[in-house]
């Protein structure tokens, strides 16, 4: 499973690359803030809303400590999708949320 770090994003979107991220946490947890530009799509819809999800893309998928985005990856990447887990989840995150 490919991982980029809390940092390594950071500093990548603060030169203004762009990424696709999927947040998984729950809706109380992403009430407490998401990095800008994420979709939140919770863990346990993944299966069903996969229409939402482009394969010609790769993804950044996020969660509260880095344990749930690495099972979304598992699942994601079975499916034939190109994701990277962001190890240490929210938790880690040092950049700003809305």
């Amino acid at each position: 499973m490919k991982e980029i770090t809390t940092i390594e994003l950071q500093e990548q979107l603060e030169q203004g690359t762009t990424f696709n991220l999927i947040d998984v946490r729950e809706e109380e947890e992403v009430a407490e803030g998401m990095i800008p530009t994420a979709v939140h799509i919770p863990l346990g819809e993944i299966p069903e809303r996969l229409d939402e999800i482009d394969k010609g893309k790769a993804y950044i998928v996020i969660c509260r400590s880095g344990g749930r985005s690495g099972r979304a990856c598992e699942f994601l990447e079975a499916q034939g999708f190109d994701v990277t887990n962001m190890v240490g989840g929210m938790l880690a995150w040092p950049g700003e949320v809305e």
